[in-house]
């Protein structure tokens, strides 16, 4: 009897051991995890690197830093957005076949919420056209190079995501913007100098003719051979004008002509309200404005500004 209560306190003393260490272990996991997910959602810069180092394994890809770098907040912010759209084209052009499987699916979903917020506010319209195009042109290849290309998924699924973009472009199609329901000071309103002022702030030579279709004086202004120059001057270098010169029939240089023939030969100036930042000193990539455990004396002389193609070019 004693044998059997000894054997029996030890039993116990045993279970009581490996629940203990299960308890323990289940509880270290746990606060393991939650760590780990707080510490992915508090982090809002990325380090940059190509290959392998002692104190870094592996190394960051494209898709990688667009799932880090949060660019669902981004498009919410008018600095961000332009950015943003622009990079998801330049992605939708020629980089979606590097994207992991849950990076394309957060493109989509990014893409998504782009669409919405645009449907919502009816601005950028004619961005989000021309990057929905860019898109769907590009999946078309990829889906019959089936087999050939990286789509990661099902092939029914990438249907699935064309139907949708088909769905997308035909609501911004019917999107009717109402005009303002009060009567008040219009731009036609406005002394003729302010109203050339105003249109000089247009960056898109497109913007200036369909701004020249809503009035017969706005017509006049939008021709107006100083505000092409200077659209020109301002996208394009002396010696790319120099290349593609146009008269007009009273022998003078006809800028709005030669404007949308640079455009299709040569890419426009880009410029952002904000974009993101590399760090030259610790590698570290992130947006304007954002703190990062950099080690420099001054961090912000160490940070350079990235246009969406340097953005692309630096996982090449």
């Amino acid at each position: 009897s004693y044998c059997n209560k000894e054997v029996y306190n030890k039993e116990n003393l045993f279970n009581s051991l490996n629940y203990d260490v299960a308890a323990k272990k289940r509880k270290k996991d746990m606060l393991n995890s939650k760590t780990k997910t707080q510490y992915f959602h508090q982090e809002k810069w990325i380090y940059v690197h190509k290959g392998s180092t002692k104190e870094r394994h592996g190394y960051c890809t494209l898709g990688e830093a667009f799932n880090r770098l949060d660019f669902s907040t981004a498009i919410l912010d008018s600095r961000r957005f332009n950015y943003v759209v622009r990079l998801l084209e330049l992605i939708a052009k020629s980089q979606l076949t590097s994207l992991s499987g849950i990076a394309q699916k957060n493109f989509m979903n990014i893409l998504e919420k782009v669409v919405l917020k645009v449907l919502e506010d009816q601005q950028n319209i004619r961005l989000i056209r021309e990057l929905l195009q860019t898109l769907y042109t590009s999946l078309c290849t990829l889906v019959q190079r089936v087999g050939k290309s990286v789509l990661v998924g099902n092939i029914n699924m990438w249907v699935y995501r064309m139907e949708t973009i088909l769905h997308w472009q035909q609501q911004l199609n019917s999107i009717q913007i109402t005009r303002p329901a009060f009567k008040g000071l219009t731009l036609t309103d406005l002394p003729l100098c302010l109203q050339l002022n105003i249109m000089q702030r247009l960056s898109d030579g497109r913007d200036l003719v369909s701004l020249g279709q809503v009035a017969p004086d706005l017509h006049v202004l939008s021709e107006d051979r100083l505000l092409w120059k200077k659209l020109c001057q301002y996208h394009f270098s002396e010696r790319q004008i120099r290349k593609r010169l146009i008269l007009s029939d009273k022998g003078q240089l006809d800028w709005k002509k030669m404007y949308f023939k640079l455009v299709r030969c040569y890419p426009r100036k880009e410029q952002y309200g904000d974009t993101l930042q590399l760090c030259r000193h610790c590698h570290i990539l992130s947006w304007k404005g954002t703190d990062h455990p950099c080690t420099a004396n001054n961090p912000e002389s160490c940070s350079v500004s990235l246009s969406p193609q340097d953005f692309i070019n630096l996982f090449k």
